[in-house]
């Protein structure tokens, strides 16, 4: 979850081999799937070894192990035989292995939709928690825990808490719920829940130690625009989801310039899916291969959806840094600055832009809390600030 946000990283061919034979087996394999289906589970148990709070570790029971593009991830039964997981955990793919608390596995239908944000539901018949599911809005402040996957144990876990930072502002319908609960690959579909056990979000995405999810409320709309009549529109989109994924995979340790050909290509799938997250992830890769407009205007829809995204800012102000283009920076780093007063990489960008930007009062302002925050890095700011050198010659205009 370093530097490029992403819940998990995908190995399209372990999975395969176990969903691929699914969808194309006819004869008794079919009937042992719809058998597999039709098997009743018995009520699930809590998150093993859970430290939470107690209503946090019952809650904790209905957060399942889901395998199905992504090796791993997260699903939360949200009534009975319904369960919701994060769209890119699933992409295209028409089924989901869940693995139940006793080490079991069921094979889930994956529910079409037309929802535009990063959710989708699964289907399996017979499944059950102890408890009914209790909700409540995400609030500023309120300590939250992660429940999801966790990828070295192979089974749910209960993470330690966080607190919520940011709630969607009014009119920003897929805005998230900004939160420093501990998350790790693997979490993606899992639950956000409170203390007293309510579920407020499903956890998104994730990098630095500033994570997201997206408001359980989100699922009431996920269900009007899911059901078999979204069969086709839905495929489209998964398609978008694969191909922009499996396109991320491949700059992953490119060692020569991408193409402009496969630039676009990234670009105009990752833009397909309506994902911020996978705006994100497909503005970094571009970004890093000096595609800086078509990863500016990523990263600015990110914000369009969700102004209060801190990866999104900080990456749409490092490209604009690179591309040099300090002025229409700096109203970003005053942002930056308010959100993460003490991050170096922040106050270093600020410092910089406002220097050769010509603000020398968010310069003054960066060096100060640089001081505050970092003195070690005194002498280095102090002598910038004192006879900045010009920007390097050859950088993006």
């Amino acid at each position: 979850m370093a530097n490029d946000p992403q819940m998990i990283r995908r190995s399209h061919n372990g999975i395969f081999t176990v969903l691929r034979p699914l969808a194309v087996w006819g004869g008794a394999a079919c009937l042992w799937v719809s058998l597999m289906v039709a098997q009743p589970a018995e009520a699930q148990r809590p998150a093993p070894a859970c430290k939470a709070p107690s209503a946090v570790c019952q809650a904790s029971a209905r957060v399942f192990v889901v395998s199905s593009f992504d090796p791993m991830g997260s699903a939360v039964l949200i009534e009975p035989d319904l369960l919701v997981t994060s769209r890119h955990v699933v992409a295209d793919n028409p089924r989901a292995q869940i693995t139940l608390s006793d080490g079991s596995k069921r094979i889930a239908d994956v529910v079409p939709t037309t929802y535009s944000g990063d959710l989708i539901l699964l289907r399996l018949e017979g499944l059950m928690t102890p408890r009914a599911l209790t909700t409540a809005t995400a609030e500023t402040n309120q300590q939250v825990y992660t429940v999801g996957a966790d990828v070295g144990r192979g089974t749910t876990r209960a993470y330690l808490p966080g607190r919520v930072v940011a709630v969607p502002p009014d009119g920003k319908p897929f805005a998230r719920v900004h939160h420093s609960a501990r998350s790790q690959p693997g979490n993606s579909g899992g639950a956000l829940f409170n203390r007293d056990g309510d579920l407020v979000a499903i956890i998104a995405s994730g990098g630095e130690g500033r994570n997201e999810a997206i408001p359980v409320a989100e699922i009431e709309k996920l269900k009007t625009q899911s059901g078999p009549e979204q069969a086709l529109p839905s495929a489209r989109i998964g398609l978008a989801y694969r191909k922009c994924a499996e396109a991320l995979d491949a700059t992953r340790g490119a060692g020569q310039r991408m193409a402009p050909s496969n630039a676009e290509f990234l670009y105009t799938q990752c833009l397909a899916t309506g994902n911020r997250q996978m705006f994100d992830d497909a503005g970094r890769a571009l970004g890093r291969q000096q595609f800086l407009d078509q990863a500016l205007d990523l990263f600015q829809r990110s914000l369009d959806q969700d102004p209060n995204a801190v990866n999104a800012r900080l990456s749409l102000a490092i490209s604009l840094h690179v591309a040099q283009r300090y002025e229409e920076e700096i109203p970003h780093l005053e942002h930056l600055m308010a959100a993460l007063p003490s991050d170096p990489q922040v106050l270093r960008l600020a410092i910089q832009a406002g220097k050769w930007g010509g603000n020398d009062a968010l310069a003054d302002k960066a060096f100060a809390l640089l001081v505050e925050h970092h003195p070690q890095l005194k002498p280095v700011a102090e002598r910038f600030m004192k006879q900045p050198p010009p920007p390097r010659r050859g950088a993006p205009k």
